[in-house]
């Protein structure tokens, strides 16, 4: 008989398969491995995982690097609509919400390509439809002529308007930040509309939502100050998280860092995120910050599904980790292909 995508029992069953789904991520020591790896062997050893069918479907096609980049992102594409299609009520809504980041993702990377003046296939492979924008979107827009195209394709799509008013910046100055910054704030306004909308189980999708801003906002401030940015930033910030831009925008006027970790971690009330604040007393590079940072949310957001074990959070661990997977098979890829020694490929690692 067929199952009913309502009531408790779906719920239990999604949030079940998320749990049976990231015990078969892989674990830190298969990182390990994969350092000591060459590029040939990183392909075959994923072609013995999960990503075996993308490996076997694609490596006639594709070899090295871009066999892996490739069987990378449509793994996740395709791990990310399964999920969708198993998933019910109120939590497919939210989890609809969420992926459609990659819209944003997906169509900044094709006005960049384009801008550059790279080809439809060099850009495809490092898109990934796991949003709105399917495959065949994404591959109209792929085969427009240029940038300005694109955009003119976009009509009628929620990111447009945006996109729309944001395009002639981005030529002018040959940067889409702006329209990137505009974008994921837009993204986040949607996202606290929804969980606030009276939507069962709102009240939890909120709290990653602020988690994420909060998170977002600390390493935006961090990568100012790396870049020693003293302008207004208040237009850079999202809204929504429990810093104000006003306060945002104070604390990047703190000179000093010690100051300016009191002054960050006065306001917070996780402890996690204040021992790892209170770490970055000591200069760090942005990246070692981010990695930090990463930690603390992929471990705040595994408390908040193990205390609401039937709720949209084991979704998004499963959802995040994955993405992570990912990241981190991609990062050991191309530290290989760049000959990076394994140490220096592992602090780019999220483990």
């Amino acid at each position: 008989m067929a199952m009913k995508l309502w009531g408790p029992g779906p719920y239990i069953y999604v949030c079940t398969r998320m749990r049976v789904r990231k015990s078969k991520l892989l674990p830190r020591e298969e990182y390990v491995r994969l350092l000591q790896m060459s590029l040939p062997e990183i392909a075959r050893f994923i072609g013995e995982t999960e990503y075996k069918r993308e490996i076997d479907e694609l490596s006639a096609s594709f070899g090295g690097i871009d066999l892996i980049e490739t069987a990378l992102s449509w793994n996740l594409a395709k791990e990310y609509q399964a999920i969708l299609t198993i998933t019910p009520g109120t939590l497919r809504d939210f989890t609809e919400a969420y992926l459609r980041r990659w819209d944003i993702q997906n169509v900044l990377t094709v006005l960049r390509g384009k801008s550059q003046g790279m080809g439809p296939g060099k850009i495809k492979e490092l898109l990934i439809p796991a949003g709105e924008l399917d495959r065949a979107t994404l591959d109209r827009l792929l085969n427009e002529d240029g940038p300005e195209r694109v955009v003119e394709a976009l009509k009628g799509r929620a990111l447009y308007p945006i996109v729309a008013a944001e395009f002639s910046d981005a030529q002018q100055t040959g940067s889409y930040s702006r329209m990137a910054n505009e974008l994921y704030k837009q993204f986040y306004a949607d996202l606290l509309i929804m969980a606030r909308s009276g939507l069962k189980g709102g009240s939890l999708f909120l709290a990653f939502i602020v988690l994420d801003i909060d998170i977002t906002n600390i390493r935006n401030l961090f990568r100012f100050r790396a870049d020693e940015f003293a302008e207004d930033t208040r237009s850079m910030m999202i809204q929504g998280g429990t810093f104000g831009v006003e306060e945002l925008q104070h604390l990047n006027t703190l000179v000093d860092r010690t100051e300016f970790i009191r002054a960050l971690t006065a306001k917070i009330t996780n402890k996690t995120l204040i021992r790892v604040l209170d770490s970055l007393r000591e200069a760090a590079s942005i990246r070692e910050v981010e990695i930090d940072l990463i930690r603390v949310q992929l471990g705040e957001m595994e408390k908040m599904s193990k205390l609401h074990p039937i709720s949209i959070h084991p979704i998004l661990v499963y959802l995040e980790k994955k993405k992570y997977e990912i990241f981190n098979i991609r990062a050991i890829a191309r530290g290989k292909e760049s000959h990076l020694a394994p140490d220096r490929i592992r602090r780019y690692l999220v483990m």
